[in-house]
């Protein structure tokens, strides 16, 4: 059961000038003007889409939704590479970013620029005060205002990811033609709660009626299958309908659905250095959204595809999102499979409502020395309460550091030539250090 969330709204009714802001200025503007970041349920959203015409209008000729807890990110950046190596348009929305927030839209694979942003934004406000005047947060003004441009974008295909849950997500006003779920852990239970069931009720929220619903995952809680039943979404799943086996050299062989429902089989495919799991599951979406998978082509996108934050290697750095015991245990997997000679350092920063103990006991066996860092906010956890829990687990620190940029002055000065640094915990940790190694 999805635990109860107090739902506020601000005072809407002062229409923001539009005149001569720039990108910074409106989103300063967007994180103050609701009184809550998340703030889910569809009914404030879906009629602000309603006055801007994103409910009759079509977003593109086709539309796929991710969903999930985890892999997200990395099945829409390989949907999209293999798309646009098949010839296709694309249009791709996700959250959040790193560095740029124009990150979140892309469209024929270049993040979007100021001015569209500025544009959607604008008509988001003129049409959320169009009548009784409807509080937005910050995400579903962003998600309007993506779905803004992509409507004039008018792409082959558009991609979006869910940005929390599913059923009451504000991407979900938009109905897909195939909905993906990636994985379903424990993330966010302050409002999906800690019973996996229950969170796989709210990502199959996504699902639609006659519309494939591709399951990347082994593990799916049984109310994914039910609640796919109840909607008549055909179930398509991973190592049923379609899967992988590694083939040796670095390369994996892809056997999955094709046209018409005939099996098809994609061999000698290269390693896109992201999980292979979502790569197939990628190539099985992409199959059922109605593209004629051509071998070459899906070789080429996962030789070319690249999605910052995700094992991304700067140097001896190691840069990876993963915030939850999951992607923990994900991480620390791909680490073994990677032995190096010298000490594996962790660089860990999370936020205060994160399950820290479970990402530390998840990497405790990769791990030969750690550095904790503050990260800054209201939801921030100390570099102190770190220490204290990977202290309580047994194993020492050796910097408590009061940013993540601190933390990695201390570190550079200290690593030998054959050490490794991975730096994980939070978007937030991952995009300081990015942002520390462009200086």
């Amino acid at each position: 059961m999805r635990p109860s969330v107090p739902i506020r709204h601000a005072d809407p009714d002062v229409m923001l000038p539009t005149t001569s802001r720039t990108l910074d200025a409106w989103l300063a503007r967007l994180e103050a003007a609701h009184p809550m970041g998340i703030d889910l349920g569809l009914e404030r959203v879906s009629e602000v889409g309603r006055r801007m015409g994103l409910l009759r209008s079509p977003l593109a000729k086709r539309v796929i939704t991710v969903a999930g807890t985890n892999g997200k990110g990395s099945t829409v950046a390989m949907i999209e590479a293999l798309a646009r190596r098949h010839g296709l348009v694309t249009a791709t929305y996700t959250s959040p970013h790193l560095l740029r927030y124009n990150e979140r839209l892309r469209l024929d694979g270049k993040d979007v620029d100021d001015a569209t942003l500025i544009a959607g934004f604008e008509a988001v406000e003129t049409a959320r005060l169009d009548g009784e005047p409807i509080s937005l947060s910050y995400f579903e003004v962003g998600t309007l205002a993506a779905l803004w441009a992509i409507v004039g974008f008018q792409p082959d295909l558009a991609i979006l990811e869910v940005g929390l849950g599913g059923r009451l997500d504000a991407v979900n006003i938009i109905d897909a033609d195939v909905a993906v779920i990636t994985t379903i852990a424990r993330d966010h239970a302050a409002y999906l709660g800690d019973d996996l069931d229950g969170i796989g009720r709210e990502k199959a929220g996504i699902l639609r009626p006659g519309s494939p619903a591709v399951l990347g995952c082994r593990t799916m809680p049984a109310s994914v299958r039910r609640e796919a039943a109840e909607r008549g979404a055909p179930v398509v799943a991973l190592d049923e309908v379609f899967g992988w086996h590694g083939t040796g050299s670095g390369t994996w062989q892809w056997q999955g659905r094709g046209p018409a429902d005939s099996t098809l089989t994609l061999e000698h495919l290269p390693d896109p250095g992201l999980p292979l799991d979502n790569a197939a599951t990628a190539l099985q979406t992409l199959g059922l959204a109605g593209v004629v998978l051509d071998e070459a082509s899906c070789r080429h996108a996962f030789e070319e595809v690249r999605l910052p934050g995700r094992m991304q290697w700067v140097g001896q750095w190691c840069l990876d999102v993963g915030h939850n015991p999951h992607a923990a245990a994900y991480l620390a997997g791909r680490l073994k499979e990677m032995p190096c000679s010298g000490r594996t350092w962790v660089l860990l920063g999370m936020l205060g409502d994160k399950d820290a103990d479970g990402v530390i006991a998840a990497l405790a066996s990769v791990a030969d020395a750690w550095v904790t860092v503050t990260l800054e906010g209201e939801r921030a956890r100390s570099a102190e309460d770190l220490a204290g829990r990977v202290q309580a687990s047994g194993m020492d620190v050796a910097c408590q550091a009061t940013s993540p940029e601190a933390g990695a002055e201390w570190l550079v000065d200290r690593l030998a030539p054959e050490d490794r640094v991975l730096v994980c915990g939070s978007f937030f940790t991952v995009a300081a250090i990015l942002a520390w190694k462009q200086a």
